[in-house]
């Protein structure tokens, strides 16, 4: 549960700002988690592969890596920000666009060179191969010695 009263992340750093934080949870689930407010992920499993459509607006293509450690798939994003000339003055109230995010996917021991990525229109679909089953070979008689 939050505290209001001593809440100081907010974007003007006022411990007070009752009506900031009163909007912040108002039509957020009642057990919300911020972790997967970005980067909301489909998964479509096909005869031949898993495909992975990850919402990514506002990316460029140069702004998105992917990596594959240790069996997971991380997808980074981070937009540099622009220097803003102007000759009026502003600060923010708040400020929701993230520049930056991150999200990983377990994918076992998959190969980097058979995963496949397209970017199109702030979506990122990632595409993995399925491994072949390995089929039971029927039954066998086990030799007792």
């Amino acid at each position: 549960m939050k505290n209001y009263l001593t809440r100081y992340n907010n974007s003007n750093n006022n411990p007070l700002d009752f009506f900031g934080d009163a909007f912040d949870d108002f039509f957020r689930p009642l057990f919300y988690d911020e972790k997967f407010d970005s980067m909301k992920t489909d998964i479509k499993e096909t005869a031949n592969a898993y495909e992975l459509d990850v919402e990514m607006p506002g990316f460029d293509k140069e702004d998105i890596s992917i990596d594959v450690d240790n069996g997971y798939m991380t997808i980074r994003a981070e937009k540099k920000e622009k220097e803003e000339s102007g000759k009026e003055e502003h600060r923010y109230v708040r400020k929701e666009r993230s520049v930056s995010c991150q999200r990983s996917y377990y994918i076992g021991d998959t190969e980097e060179s058979d995963i496949k990525a397209k970017y199109d229109k702030g979506i990122l679909t990632v595409t993995l191969p399925k491994k072949e089953e390995k089929k039971p070979e029927g039954k066998k008689t086990i030799a007792i010695e």
